[in-house]
């Protein structure tokens, strides 16, 4: 289907469709579809950072608290994090592509009847159990083996997170279930809900998201290359800025229902809206980059810059912390200075009140 577009279109588009009116948590997720989680809380973590700009009177740590009465799974995706039941069933049962020797399926059969046993388990109830000891992590280091054989478990569908205790994964048994008999079909629903999370996309990001799905079924690997294919034949597509865009059937980018607020959003580093690095500078015009892993001395904009959005433009970014019950922001900005706009004050004024009201303890 042909279509005509501006950049300014396709950017207001991307903006006001990710930033949907704010519902209830439920709801946010299904129509997210994917919410990416981070440890780092600087000063909240990276899904409570993006849930609270979509949830009605959302507070840190509402998804922990509530994971457990949500149909909402925490496993890997395009990347790691949580995801409505019916789209992790699809990615199951899971083929790692790491392949576990007969000692190690071994061992993992013995924590599993003792998770079923005992319902819900927590990482140092196995390792007392089973005293496996403690084995090379991926980061270099040395971490409780058992631990490392529960996260193995996890990912290939044995187990499945049933809470978090003190932010430490709480595991139980996950019933088996058959390997879906059309692949192609299954991958193109999977396809279709990473388009819906972070569309409207370049034609390269798509790729690469695509790609990305290895994480989530790494079992089809080989059938990624031809979901790619059949995307681009039946998503809507045009030209833009230079680039090829796509995005859900049944939407119109140049729709004027796509209406910007006069509001400043402070942005999770991994938000949909700025998740895309190439789009956010095709948009935008400047690199932003997450800082937390680059060594201090390096670091441009801070440790966990937020991007800083005004109406439809990302101008800027903040640090910000909570100490002693109390707000800290430091704000810069690409064009070095604050806009001068009337309503540019209240709007940031606005967003930091709401960002305090979601830090506050219940």
């Amino acid at each position: 289907m042909a279509h005509t577009l501006t950049l300014d279109e396709v950017k207001r588009y991307a903006v006001a469709r990710s930033l949907f009116k704010p519902t209830t948590l439920p709801r946010a997720i299904a129509r997210l579809g994917f919410v990416q989680a981070d440890p780092i809380r600087a000063p909240a973590r990276a899904q409570d950072l993006t849930l609270r700009h979509r949830v009605a009177g959302y507070r840190a740590g509402d998804l922990e608290r509530r994971y457990p009465q949500l149909a909402v799974e925490e496993d890997f995706f395009v990347n790691y994090g949580f995801l409505p039941r019916a789209t992790h069933a699809l990615c199951h049962p899971r083929t790692a592509r790491t392949v576990w020797p007969k000692a190690t399926w071994t061992q993992a059969r013995a924590v599993l009847d003792f998770v079923r046993e005992r319902g819900v388990v927590h990482p140092r109830e196995v390792d007392a159990q089973f005293q496996h000891g403690k084995s090379l992590n991926g980061f270099g280091g040395s971490s409780n083996a058992s631990t490392q054989l529960l996260d193995g478990m996890h990912y290939r569908g044995l187990l499945r997170v049933a809470r978090r205790e003190g932010g430490v994964r709480l595991y139980a048994a996950r019933p088996e279930q058959p390997t879906a008999a059309d692949a192609a079909a299954v991958l193109d629903t999977l396809v279709d809900v990473v388009v819906a999370k972070y569309a409207p996309l370049p034609e390269r990001s798509l790729g690469e998201l695509v790609s990305h799905l290895r994480a989530a079924v790494p079992q089809w690997t080989d059938l990624r290359r031809a979901a790619l294919a059949r995307a681009k034949v039946r998503l809507p597509s045009a030209l833009a800025g230079g680039l090829r865009w796509y995005w859900p059937a049944g939407e119109n980018p140049a729709s004027r229902r796509h209406a910007v607020p006069e509001a400043v959003r402070l942005l999770a580093p991994f938000d949909p809206v700025v998740w895309d690095r190439r789009r956010f500078e095709a948009f935008w015009d400047w690199a932003y980059r997450f800082e937390a892993y680059t060594p201090a001395p390096k670091r441009l904009r801070g440790y966990y810059a937020l991007p800083l959005l005004w109406r439809d433009q990302v101008i800027g970014w903040g640090n910000l912390a909570w100490r002693d019950g109390c707000l800290q922001a430091e704000l810069g900005y690409v064009a070095g200075r604050a806009p001068r706009d009337a309503g540019f004050r209240q709007a940031l004024d606005d967003e930091l009140q709401r960002f305090t009201r979601f830090l506050a303890p219940r």
